[in-house]
């Protein structure tokens, strides 16, 4: 099958979406697709056009921006094209250009099947507050056209007003999720490389407003009153982060008071990553509104045996609910965010599962699967039955 997927932002660029993404059309070429990243080439160094693990990356040029958005001349020239090339499409909301790839795939009785990751919700500004309705009429108009809408959970599909508006259409898959390995030496390397001697507290993320670090931030005196050597180590982007430097410039003045223990350590690579979590007692996902719907860095660090705590929002809950491996906070709250810091670290034994268990319920594989099945069924026998979940 040759499948069409679609999005504003593709790696190099690091979000959970982008990995989403990637992990999918990498898994759907492992199993013998013919896949196309349509996306932006939101830095000019990009290349317009290159391969990566077996997937045809399509980048249009950009020539202005809105906030986090993009404005590509050349993309309906370019989806136009691809589309007649493609036999499915796999479009990841939000995204304004949307509804032009749902109509094309329409028009050419394609199955046009929708990954809804999220809400967009832009720090607050006239701009954005335009940008935003913009982007939600964009995200209304391709589910309008859709064929199905794949949600992460049942539980935030139940919550979210955008996918309420479509539950005919509504199939549930897993996200994907994988950890690389590594070996008990590169785990132990890594210890001593930052030097870890307390408990560790992880965060996985962009340094981004809806992430809630200012709310670890916050919990931190009552973690450090406790254990004096917590340390806080933070990977993934940090610095110059599109869209989110008056945030970075906000929070500096903690980052500078908790200097001594907090460590941002930057974009790390598969195998570091996998040698990141081993070295927590504890991950956070302090996330405060529906632009976070999982969390996937809770069930990579479940893989490798390290506990969650999580904020208590539609989705983000759910890996701790499904697993049992962590706890699960009230949204914002730094004291509940402390103190279940502090019970994880003390008695961490009782929250680890089996790392089978947590295999089992989550890998690429199997959401790659569900994919394939989904457009199979859909090509197969026509948009109005549902594939079993």
């Amino acid at each position: 099958m040759r499948i069409l997927c679609a999005l504003t932002y593709y790696r190099p660029y690091i979000s959970g979406l982008t990995i989403y993404v990637q992990r999918l059309a990498t898994a759907l070429a492992r199993r013998g697709h013919a896949v196309t990243v349509l996306t932006s080439q939101y830095d000019p160094s990009l290349p317009l056009t290159e391969w990566l693990d077996g997937v045809r990356v399509v980048r249009a040029p950009v020539v202005a921006r809105v906030s986090k958005g993009v404005i590509m001349p050349t993309f309906g020239w370019l989806a136009t094209s691809l589309a007649r090339n493609h036999d499915a499409m796999s479009l990841h909301l939000p995204q304004f250009d949307a509804p032009g790839l749902a109509l094309r795939g329409r028009l050419l009785r394609q199955p046009v099947v929708l990954t809804y990751h999220s809400d967009l919700q832009l720090p607050f500004s006239m701009l954005n507050t335009v940008a935003n309705r913009v982007v939600d009429a964009a995200n209304l108009a391709a589910g309008a056209l859709a064929t199905r809408i794949v949600a992460y959970t049942q539980d935030f599909a139940d919550h979210s007003p955008y996918l309420r508006r479509f539950r005919e259409k509504i199939v549930v898959i897993p996200p994907p999720v994988e950890v690389a390995e590594a070996t008990p030496e590169e785990i132990a390397a890594f210890r001593e490389r930052w030097n870890l001697r307390g408990p560790v507290i992880g965060m996985a993320a962009r340094l981004a407003a809806e992430k809630g670090v200012e709310v670890l931030l916050k919990a931190l005196p009552r973690v450090l009153a406790v254990y004096p050597e917590a340390r806080v180590l933070f990977a993934g982007p940090h610095e110059n982060v599109l869209g989110e430097e008056a945030y970075a410039q906000r929070l500096a003045p903690e980052f500078a008071r908790f200097s001594r223990h907090w460590t941002f350590l930057g974009t790390l690579g598969p195998r570091e990553m996998a040698a990141f979590f081993p070295n927590l007692d504890v991950i956070v996902v302090p996330s405060l509104n529906s632009t976070e719907t999982f969390g996937l860095v809770q069930v990579e660090a479940m893989l490798c045996g390290t506990p969650s705590i999580a904020s208590a929002l539609p989705g983000v809950r759910q890996p701790v609910h499904q697993t049992g491996m962590g706890e699960v906070v009230p949204v914002g709250d730094a004291d509940a965010l402390a103190a279940a810091i502090l019970r994880v670290i003390e008695l961490r034994e009782r929250y680890v599962r089996p790392r089978a268990e947590i295999a089992a319920k989550f890998s690429t594989e199997r959401t790659a699967a569900a994919y394939e099945q989904l457009f199979e069924t859909l090509r197969g026998h026509g948009s109005t039955r549902t594939p079993p979940r």
